[in-house]
């Protein structure tokens, strides 16, 4: 016995879908027809799919790219809710940023200075890094972090090394939205035994004073650390600093474990005094 199918248009009735977003969830896998009629390209649907259909539109509602509802309705046990709670936590995370930043965006329309954030200094030695340079804007930024480091982790392993301090990034161009960088994932090491070797270089990083302020793991996001950056900035001008080499972000090994109030990362700007012989 054959399932019944059903015409596109009686689907899109029956879950309040549009034809255009029926179309779209077929040409992605996520909802492809069970028959399309090789000659007038008419799409029916099994009975089963409306139900699939229903997930898709309320999981679209909470804002989940199509690729992460593949996964959720493709995962089966408990598996979906966790990915679904994973993704909400996500999102919650994300918002709390994008506060921090209308926060401290508010005070600079208003004329204020960066007194949201307590920023303090620090003389940084001569460090020896391997790094991994690339070009990305903030939506690709942590796919990016994640596989430099995990290069950079694994070749220091081949070697037997080991780091002497936390990774960093240090940002030679802005990132944002519409700019990509440059950027450079930094692993400062010891070791006498390391060599550039494919994507990853070596160099010495010279020491150098610098402004930061320390931001917790609800500051991770794009958005706060995009305002600490400006933050520190104007902190710098304010005091009468003039920048001396890049900015840079420092990750702590708890950066992936971290409760929501722990320090986890912080936003730095390399400076010189302006009153220095020379300058």
């Amino acid at each position: 016995m054959h399932e019944e199918l059903i015409a596109i248009g009686e689907i899109a009735t029956r879950t309040r879908l549009s034809l255009k977003a029926l179309r779209l969830y077929g040409d992605r896998g996520l909802l492809p027809p069970a028959e399309v009629d090789p000659r007038t390209g008419f799409r029916r649907y099994g009975l089963a799919q409306v139900e699939r259909a229903r997930r898709i539109a309320l999981l679209r509602a909470t804002g989940m790219p199509l690729a992460r509802i593949a996964e959720v309705l493709d995962a089966s046990g408990e598996k979906p809710v966790r990915l679904l709670t994973s993704y909400w936590r996500e999102q919650e995370s994300a918002h709390a940023a994008r506060r921090t930043a209308v926060g401290y965006a508010r005070e600079v329309l208003t004329g204020g200075g960066p007194t949201m954030y307590e920023i303090a200094e620090r003389d940084v030695p001569e460090q020896k890094v391997l790094f991994i340079q690339g070009h990305v804007t903030a939506t690709d930024l942590p796919g990016f972090l994640a596989d430099a480091g995990e290069l950079l982790f694994s070749s220091l392993r081949e070697r037997g090394a080991g780091l002497s301090g936390p990774l960093f990034a240090v940002y030679h161009g802005l990132v944002s939205e519409d700019s990509d960088g440059p950027l450079e994932l930094c692993a400062p090491t010891q070791s006498t035994d390391v060599e550039p070797t494919g994507r990853i270089g070596v160099r010495i990083e010279p020491a150098h004073r610098e402004a930061y302020t320390a931001l917790t793991k609800r500051d991770e996001d794009y958005p706060a650390m995009a305002a600490a950056h400006d933050a520190v900035g104007v902190w710098l001008a304010e005091h009468g600093y003039a920048v001396s080499a890049s900015n840079r972000e420092v990750y702590y090994p708890n950066w992936a474990t971290a409760e929501p109030g722990e320090h986890v990362a912080d936003v730095a700007i390399p400076f010189r005094s302006n009153s220095m012989p020379g300058l």
